[in-house]
């Protein structure tokens, strides 16, 4: 059997014509692709397994990240593939907090082997799942691919939202990822969110007593006040040395 990433790409093609039970709230409903693709500019990317490492703790969250930037460049929605069942693929998704992404149940992997991203995983428990890819989809054809090298293991080197980005807007400085420790109360954080806010930042708020401890705090900032800052990894400081900052 011929490897997905030595094969042909589907560049130029109609994407799959697949429908999908999926769970919303109660209910059963139908999604389709002619539902999510037609008239529209889609970012799709699909991975091996919700829940898995790679796809929770980079793959997935980094696309949701960036929505707000795809977005800007004329994408109306961005989907993430899995073959796994919808509840599977709603847990993950809430669990994910990815409010910007739709989950797209290929339980059946009709879509992911009419993509000929099929592959075998039965070496790891997971019998028939999707081959990692990306594509820009522009009203059902597929405008561009993007995927992962034929390597053992699961390789994440070109299906990421950083190089979807570079294709759609070369050039373009995709935010950083912003952390802020607060606690309630704490005005000096509510100055902290709001000049992050003004910049147009999005933020993970990390709540002292709730989300982390002092201890927690202090080894990764070394201090014991809040607010705290982090952009890009680099720890900025409190509000004082955040507003510096952006001056």
């Amino acid at each position: 059997m011929t490897h997905p990433a030595d094969t042909e790409n589907m560049e130029g093609k109609q994407v799959p014509d697949v429908s999908w039970p999926t769970r919303v709230g109660e209910e059963w409903k139908t999604l389709t692709s002619k539902a999510l693709f037609d008239g529209k500019k889609v970012v799709l990317f699909s991975l091996p397994g919700a829940f898995t490492p790679t796809c929770s703790s980079t793959h997935l969250p980094r696309y949701n990240q960036l929505a707000g930037v795809f977005k800007k460049h004329g994408i109306d929605s961005i989907c993430c593939v899995s073959v796994n069942d919808t509840f599977v693929m709603n847990a993950w998704l809430e669990d994910q907090e990815a409010e910007n992404i739709t989950v797209v149940p290929d339980g059946n992997g009709e879509f992911t082997e009419g993509m000929g991203m099929l592959v075998g995983k039965e070496d790891l428990g997971f019998g028939k799942r999707s081959w990692r890819y990306s594509m820009l989809v522009n009203n059902g054809v597929v405008e561009k691919m993007f995927i992962e090298p034929n390597k053992p293991g699961d390789p994440f080197e070109v299906s990421d939202a950083d190089t979807m980005l570079e294709y759609l807007a070369p050039g373009e400085l995709a935010p950083e990822e912003v952390a802020l420790f607060t606690k309630p109360g704490c005005p000096f954080c509510s100055k902290a969110k709001t000049l992050l806010d003004n910049k147009g930042l999005e933020y993970e708020e990390v709540v002292l007593g709730t989300d982390a401890t002092l201890v927690s705090l202090k080894a990764m900032s070394g201090r014991e006040t809040v607010p705290q800052v982090f952009i890009g990894g680099k720890h900025i400081g409190g509000s004082e040395e955040l507003e510096a900052y952006f001056k």
